[in-house]
């Protein structure tokens, strides 16, 4: 009796541990599986930092891509801005499927860190600009940015949210430092 109940509990681990591993396994490891916060675009200081938020994360590890896409407006443009080959300072001007596309390729093999820095904002009714400096880590334990810059950030109030309509910027380079009206005092 007693070997007869022993086989039956180790039938059960067995089973029961190898449904688990199916189980676990079989969930798509894809950013479509994060849900979407609806209450962060409510205020313009909650859009902004989980902006930031979405795109920070550990070399290799999935972003809330599906949170990041719902903070813009359709046709919003996310727009870098910097000097080629040639010195000649040019646009590039990218949707969020677009960026999101690029950027993924690159958090494959880097971790990347946002924080902003400091935060100057202008609005008028229901259209507002931020003017967001910020620093680059490869690692939250980083002391020293890899990249500073700023962020021009347009936003549109709607009446129900706010939502991104477009995020224009360029990194700070020797040539081109962040001025001190924008940095911490």
């Amino acid at each position: 009796m007693q070997k007869r109940l022993l086989l039956i509990i180790l039938f059960l681990v067995f089973f029961l541990g190898h449904t688990q591993k199916k189980t676990n396994t079989s969930v798509p490891e894809s950013p479509e599986v994060f849900a979407v916060d609806s209450t962060v675009v409510l205020t313009m200081d909650n859009i902004i930092k989980t902006l930031y938020s979405t795109i920070s994360g550990k070399k290799g590890a999935k972003r809330n891509w599906k949170q990041f896409k719902y903070l813009f407006k359709p046709n919003a443009k996310l727009i870098p801005s910097g000097k080629n080959k040639a010195g000649i300072y040019q646009v590039n001007y990218m949707s969020p499927d677009e960026y999101i596309k690029e950027a993924t390729k690159w958090f494959q093999s880097n971790g990347f860190y946002e924080k902003e820095i400091l935060r100057r904002v202008e609005y008028f009714g229901s259209i507002a600009h931020i003017f967001s400096s910020y620093e680059s880590f490869h690692t939250e334990s980083d002391e020293e940015p890899f990249m500073r810059g700023i962020n021009s950030i347009q936003l549109l109030n709607d009446g129900k949210r706010w939502w991104i309509i477009n995020i224009y910027w360029s990194q700070e380079s020797k040539d081109n430092p962040i001025p001190e009206v924008y940095l911490k005092r």
